[in-house]
């Protein structure tokens, strides 16, 4: 009976898997993250940013999924726009599968009157799969549909962005996996990673005379076959160089989330619990934690770059 249970978890894992390269991990604190989702987004605000997150999902099952981002943009200054550069590392687990990724940023900004700026984007990728076939326990031995010892394959990926910023407002679109890379693992297995398509974008709504600003995002994900929306809305309270936010997300027919964090002097620290509305249980969601470090970058002119940034807010 144990074994068959062990065979049932991993044809639910390798579903799980093949739906994660159909939409790529979430990340429910999405607006702190967005150049893991558009690579346009690198630099556009003058500053050095770095951050990190960590997110376990589907806790308390064996096996579940649970990823690890890690990236860091700034801007590089040449005679005329501004240009940004990042790099990301991402490292995703489920089960006896792992996909990780690193990925070199590039972004070219215009101008856009006194404090606007339109930003074109591009990232080449380093993918890598791997299946534990080693690890694998099945009730009937020697299948030659699974792998019996590790499997790996790599591919060169692209992506591609547009990101629209202000200080009140922003608004970005992009695609990831535009090669739809087929990772071939040993002899009889491949990995294809599906075309994702990201539309997102959110504003800082402030209270006149208080230190209390209403900031609402929205994040729409798509192959064309399948579709998750996410919309959220944050209260934040901020004053000499210290922000807390609490906030609240909706996922129709999959999520509700609860976010809480909170910056101060640009370190920044946050939390999100991820509660599944589909039948899994409201204690089986997923919590993420996020932190991040941001600085102003003025290389020339003094208050070259002194303005807001909502990024980490």
């Amino acid at each position: 009976m144990a074994g068959k249970k062990k065979f049932l978890l991993l044809l639910l894992l390798s579903a799980a898997l093949t739906a994660r390269a159909q939409m790529d991990v979430q990340f429910s604190d999405y607006t702190r993250l967005r150049s893991y989702f558009n690579p346009a987004v690198s630099g556009t605000d003058g500053k050095l940013n770095v951050a990190a997150a960590y997110s376990m999902q589907f806790v308390g099952y064996e096996n579940a999924p649970a990823t690890m981002y890690v990236g860091a943009d700034l801007p590089i200054y040449f005679l005329g726009p501004r240009h940004g550069v990042g790099i990301n590392l991402v490292s995703d687990k489920a089960g006896i599968f792992t996909t990780q990724k690193i990925g070199l940023q590039y972004a070219y900004n215009l101008k856009l009157g006194k404090k606007s700026r339109l930003a074109i984007g591009a990232q080449a990728a380093f993918l890598s799969e791997k299946i534990g076939g080693s690890n694998i326990k099945l009730q009937q031995e020697n299948d030659p549909a699974f792998p019996t010892s590790e499997v790996n394959g790599s591919k060169i990926d692209f992506a591609a962005g547009l990101y629209f910023y202000h200080p009140n407002y922003w608004v970005g679109a992009s695609a990831q996996h535009l090669a739809a890379p087929l990772v071939e693992l040993g002899e009889k297995n491949e990995f294809q990673f599906e075309r994702i398509y990201y539309l997102m974008g959110g504003c800082n709504i402030r209270f006149k005379n208080t230190f209390l600003s209403l900031q609402p995002s929205f994040l729409v994900m798509s192959d064309f076959r399948s579709w998750r929306e996410d919309v959220q809305c944050r209260l934040a309270y901020e004053y000499e160089g210290r922000a807390f936010y609490a906030g609240v997300g909706y996922s129709p027919s999959i999520s509700t989330t609860f976010l809480v964090g909170g910056n101060f002097h640009g370190i920044s620290l946050g939390y999100s619990y991820q509660m599944y509305t589909s039948g899994i249980g409201l204690v089986n969601g997923s919590h993420e934690i996020t932190l991040g470090y941001q600085v102003d970058l003025n290389l020339f002119k003094k208050g070259r770059n002194k303005h807001k940034s909502v990024r980490f807010l």
